[in-house]
């Protein structure tokens, strides 16, 4: 049977988070509704009406959660308030009815891997050992060597560079921090620590009225307890790489199966967590499958972290990667769900990486820069699973003009890896750490949204928080691009309108690549899904995807041929570029087509 796209009932048991778009809005760079250069959530409410017209199904909000902002609202101080510059509770509460009106669904950033040192339960934790709450954090007592020199319990690296632990003066030990000394780790194996969790954090907010999290570092709440040394791989540094001893711990997915039966399954919220350190798929799978329920969905980032030389000391020394390269983890990432019953998502932008157009794609001309943006576009919208919007990735924003110094650099991430290069006396570190910062770093994203080419690009009526990125500011902004026809976000909403108009093919349509040595042209099949009771899979609706990831024209597939069936069956269903004619010629430099048999 050939799925029929108004036959509404073909993935009718499936639920909504499925096929919806989720678009992450990070508040601080979003929209400024008073003028004080920072982004706010009646700022983000004011663009509602346009994020809807967008075509989007869910908002996602970066962490807005009183914070001393070290790490942007990753540390934490107060889950049931709001950082006073993004407003008040009652606004959040505002922001969820009107995305409700709309149609919309609102999830939150759920941090509680750790909290900032500033929140109370850490407070309690470190005012003395006997302290009530000294167990919800990981306190250890000081190794000492043989010539009474104190050291930290292990020789673990964190991920801001730097060592894990942090001497407390006053209690006389150690306390455990993966991130920055200011963000101290929860212990999940207190249960009362996971008891304040779900009711201080996650049920406050599902009272009124959000549709889930997304869920910070989840794989990272259980730790390997024995606090052994890591394997010495970098010899230069006294601090050792050791995810393993911290992620996928032996009682993960009994705390995320308790997290689930707890809170989200009877809220029915959905859940997408952040899954690092994860390469086999086998190791994925358990997260996200139905019939063990733990996490709705999660997000695994082999694919958007090429480029970089890892999570800990070369992070940021920029490695270049093939296009087979991203076509084998995007075929790997694409089909490890296949003939089970786990979910995945789709991305390649977030607040943590720089912008995909400048990685991706080609920056080099303001038409190059149209074209690729809207060739990757094309690419994520026919991507099989969740797919997941950053903002501006709409309009095709790109990293900071490369010509910037650090100190326009204001990530704490950032700033410890080039710090710690600097410390190294290395001056080719520091060379290619900056070089890697300038196309890698967290910062590129955190730049103010492009709305308007007027001053301080229509974000704000004072200076921003960040400085606005002015890369062509009169073509990469919101009100230029509604009124041009060929624009990337008029694209955008295209594909987005048709990504829900074959939902069969590009949200569960099973993934074939082809040519996987191509290094130009990336080319792939997509197939709807068999209904129940179908067993003539060559009457199933096909589509071939066909992306030239190159500056130079290249020879287009043959689509008769890949989708098996005579010439006068296929037709261009959507292109990137106007095409007169059946759409038969070569591909232009950075363009991309869907074709597709009827």
């Amino acid at each position: 049977m050939i799925y029929d796209p108004k036959h509404t009932s073909f993935f009718g048991a499936e639920p909504w988070w499925k096929t919806a778009t989720f678009y992450q809005v990070y508040p601080a760079s979003f929209a400024d509704s008073n003028g004080d250069g920072w982004g706010d959530i009646l700022g983000v409410i004011s663009k509602l009406p346009y994020l809807h017209r967008l075509g989007v199904d869910c908002i996602w909000l970066s962490p807005c959660f009183d914070s001393p902002q070290v790490d942007m609202g990753y540390d934490v101080s107060d889950y049931q308030a709001i950082y006073q510059p993004y407003g008040t509770v009652d606004d959040v509460d505002r922001l969820t009815e009107a995305c409700h009106a709309l149609g919309l669904k609102l999830i939150l950033d759920l941090v509680v891997n750790h909290t900032s040192d500033q929140h109370p339960w850490f407070q309690t934790s470190r005012s003395s050992r006997d302290s009530s709450k000294r167990d919800w954090y990981i306190w250890r007592p000081a190794r000492y060597t043989d010539q009474g020199e104190r050291l930290p319990p292990t020789n673990w690296r964190s991920y801001f560079a730097g060592g894990t632990w942090t001497w407390d003066e006053h209690t006389q030990e150690y306390y455990l921090h993966l991130y920055a000394p200011c963000q101290p780790d929860l212990n999940w194996d207190n249960p009362d620590v996971r008891r304040a969790v779900y009711d201080e954090t996650m049920r406050f907010w599902l009272e009124r009225g959000v549709d889930g999290f997304r869920i910070d570092t989840v794989n990272k709440y259980s730790k390997d307890t024995r606090f052994v040394d890591a394997s010495v791989t970098d010899p230069s540094s006294p601090w050792q790489a050791a995810p393993e001893m911290w992620c996928n711990g032996p009682n993960i997915h009994e705390y995320l199966r308790e997290m689930h039966k707890e809170v989200l399954g009877p809220y029915s919220a959905v859940s997408v967590g952040e899954l690092s350190n994860c390469p086999e798929t086998a190791d994925v799978i358990p997260y996200v499958q139905a019939s063990d329920p733990q996490m709705s969905m999660c997000f695994q980032f082999d694919l958007i972290r090429l480029g970089t030389g890892g999570g800990f000391g070369d992070k940021y020394i920029y490695r270049p990667f093939s296009l087979s390269t991203l076509k084998g983890l995007t075929e790997k990432w694409q089909t490890f769900i296949d003939g089970t019953d786990a979910w995945t998502t789709v991305f390649m932008e977030n607040h943590d990486n720089g912008r995909a157009v400048s990685r991706f794609g080609c920056t080099d001309t303001a038409q190059q820069w149209q074209a690729s943006a809207k060739m990757l576009a094309l690419w994520q919208a026919t991507l099989s699973g969740t797919l997941f919007l950053y903002q501006g990735q709409e309009i095709g924003m790109v990293n900071m003009p490369r010509n910037r110094g650090i100190e326009d650099y204001k990530d704490v991430e950032s700033r410890g890896f080039y710090n710690e290069a600097l410390k190294s006396g290395d001056e080719d570190r520091v060379r290619k750490t900056m070089d890697g910062l300038r196309t890698l770093a967290r910062d590129h994203a955190r730049t103010p949204m492009q709305w308007d080419a007027g001053p301080f690009a229509g974000f704000s009526t004072a200076e921003p928080w960040m400085r606005v990125n002015d890369w062509t500011l009169d073509v990469v902004n919101v009100s230029a691009q509604e009124d041009t026809e060929d624009s990337v976000l008029r694209f955008y909403r295209s594909v987005l309108r048709l990504r829900k108009e074959y939902v069969d093919l590009f949200v569960f349509g099973r993934f074939q690549l082809l040519e996987p040595e191509d290094e130009d042209v990336f080319a792939y099949l997509k197939e709807s899904p068999a209904q129940k009771g179908d067993v003539d899979s060559g009457q199933r609706r096909k589509a071939l995807v066909v992306l030239n990831f190159s500056n130079e024209a290249q020879k287009c597939p043959s689509a008769a041929m890949a989708l098996q069936c005579a010439e006068e069956e296929v037709r261009l269903l959507v292109g990137t570029v106007r095409l007169v004619g059946d759409g038969k010629g070569s591909l232009r430099a950075w363009e991309g087509r869907v074709y597709i048999n009827f």
